[in-house]
């Protein structure tokens, strides 16, 4: 039998998701609170791995289990297993041929970040920081380029083990709400970094450091050395992937769930 659960969790105590040899990623967390309902070892798969320090607002995972249990065993009786950080908003029963990665037809993520002054310290852990206001419009005039099928090398991690750097960004939406700019980023896949690389650059240029087109350029040129730094990871959540509605899953796509305005 084939499971499909929907999760909630902040990335700050974990080292990211996929597992590590010392148990401390989300996969780690989330495996060892099924094991504990169905008293034996076992292994999921999610339509995202994010980094260390990254949370979700819905990300979506598989598991095969030949054990039955009801499904709210899957939901409260995991969640009473799992870490204050964590919880599993929803379980689903799914035909084998659906892979939570590979059936994902987009994958969409969301930046917060405070421009002010003075850090935030009331969501710390939650939102990125730059010291000055940032110019939204200009931002988004430079992220216009980045729409469309292209060679993200320019914003790729050098550690990075996708087959090809080439992906489809749909669409992307800046906005401010408030005391936070808002960066929203749909695409097939992404790279490793590549919306926290892309995020740098775009504060750079909001920041009046480099002009609209240095985008393009950057772009163009695949060259991740001419890009500007990694942004923090705090600010970024995976807020869910979109499936074939053949699936009938529950709701994969989810918004941020607190108010840090």
């Amino acid at each position: 039998m084939r499971l499909a659960l929907g999760l909630e969790y902040n990335g700050t105590p974990f080292t990211g998701w996929q597992s590590q040899p010392e148990g401390t990623s989300g996969q780690d967390a989330l495996e060892r609170a099924l094991a504990a309902i169905a008293g034996v070892p076992l292994r999921s798969i999610a339509a995202g791995r994010t980094d260390a320090g990254v949370h979700a607002c819905m990300q979506v995972v598989h598991f095969d289990c030949e054990v039955e249990r009801p499904l709210t065993a899957w939901v409260r009786g995991v969640n009473a297993h799992l870490p204050e950080a964590m919880a599993v908003l929803w379980a689903a029963p799914v035909p084998n041929e659906f892979h939570a990665r590979y059936s994902a037809m987009a994958r969409h993520y969301t930046y917060y970040l405070a421009d002010r002054p003075v850090r935030c310290a009331l969501f710390a852990d939650r939102i990125g920081w730059h010291h000055r206001a940032l110019d939204v419009d200009v931002m988004r005039e430079a992220s216009a380029c980045l729409v469309g099928t292209h060679d993200f090398s320019a914003f790729r991690a050098a550690e990075c083990q996708a087959k090809t750097p080439v992906k489809t960004m749909s669409t992307i939406d800046i906005r401010r709400e408030g005391e936070l700019v808002r960066m929203s980023f749909s695409a097939n896949a992404f790279l490793h970094h590549m919306i926290r690389n892309i995020v740098g650059s775009l504060v750079h240029v909001g920041a009046g450091k480099a002009p609209v087109s240095w985008m393009h350029e950057l772009l163009e040129s695949r060259d991740r050395t001419r890009a500007a730094a990694t942004f923090a990871a705090q600010g970024l959540y995976f807020t869910g992937a979109d499936y074939p509605t053949g699936f009938e899953l529950p709701a994969t796509r989810r918004a941020l769930a607190f108010d840090p305005g």
